[in-house]
């Protein structure tokens, strides 16, 4: 937690309105950011972008932006140096600086944003376009208490925020969270593929596997249980679910391709940042 109250900022820029900027921008009107003090910075919206901005007055690409608040990065990462020159006007000494792109460092950040100070980067994942995402922040020295409680309220209005001390760490929370999406989905595709293996029908598996990893999901969100007390509470001794876990949790099994994927991925996190 931020240990400050959260509020969203009286003003706000969103440059790169995306899925997920998309995504995050209607989290923050749900949650009462004003829309008149709100811009957006899109070279080419979304018709859905562009009927919400017109819907509820947000400045959509204005001619003389102002600087705001807080300024929230959302675009992608390889597009920053090109688009740095056109961010300085809306960057000022006090501005809250919030990144979400992938691989860039603070020191990234600051390097091509020298009006940048107080920074903030951010690892969120797929589930935040449903609210429901896992996001890993750490945030540079220059941000005070009550910058950290703005970005703590953008970024929970995605879902979980996690605060790191060591911003170092960004790399593996984008191996677990930031990538782990794709794990449980090549789970579901993988069980389907074993049911079929099993003699079900390719629709019949595909719709037992997805309700499977999702009411799965749902249940261990619901449960203050740890995950392994839940595995252990559907795991009769001697039972099928006991068979599969022996194949499952040997030594060459799940845990250790986990451990083996999160690593790799961690590694080219740290690669991409160069």
């Amino acid at each position: 937690m931020s240990g400050t109250p959260s509020r969203l900022p009286a003003s706000l820029t969103l440059v790169g309105a995306g899925k997920m900027g998309g995504a995050m921008l209607s989290g923050w009107l749900a949650g009462g950011l004003d829309p008149a003090r709100t811009a957006i910075v899109e070279p080419a919206p979304s018709p859905e972008i562009a009927d919400l901005c017109a819907a509820r007055g947000i400045a959509l690409n204005p001619a003389a932006p102002r600087a705001a608040e807080a300024v929230v990065l959302a675009i992608k990462p390889q597009g920053l140096a090109a688009a740095a020159p056109a961010l300085a006007p809306l960057i000022a000494p006090g501005s809250l600086v919030v990144s979400i792109l992938a691989g860039k460092t603070i020191a990234d950040l600051k390097a091509r944003l020298p009006g940048a100070r107080a920074v903030v980067r951010a690892m969120p994942n797929l589930p935040a376009s449903i609210g429901r995402g896992a996001t890993g922040a750490a945030a540079s020295p220059e941000v005070t208490p009550a910058q950290r409680g703005l970005a703590d309220a953008l970024l929970s209005a995605s879902g979980l925020v996690e605060w790191l001390d060591d911003e170092g760490l960004i790399d593996a929370v984008t191996a677990v969270s930031g990538s782990g999406p794709a794990y449980v989905f090549l789970l579901a595709e993988a069980l389907a593929e074993a049911g079929v293996a099993a003699g079900l029908p390719a629709e019949i598996a595909g719709r037992l596997a997805r309700a499977t990893v999702a009411g799965s999901g749902a249940l261990l969100d619901a449960e203050a249980t740890e995950a392994a007390q839940l595995r252990r509470n559907v795991t009769s001794p001697g039972g099928t679910t006991a068979a599969a876990l022996d194949v499952l949790m040997r030594a060459d099994g799940m845990p250790a391709l986990l451990r083996e994927a999160v690593a790799a991925a961690r590694r080219r996190a740290g690669e991409l940042a160069g």
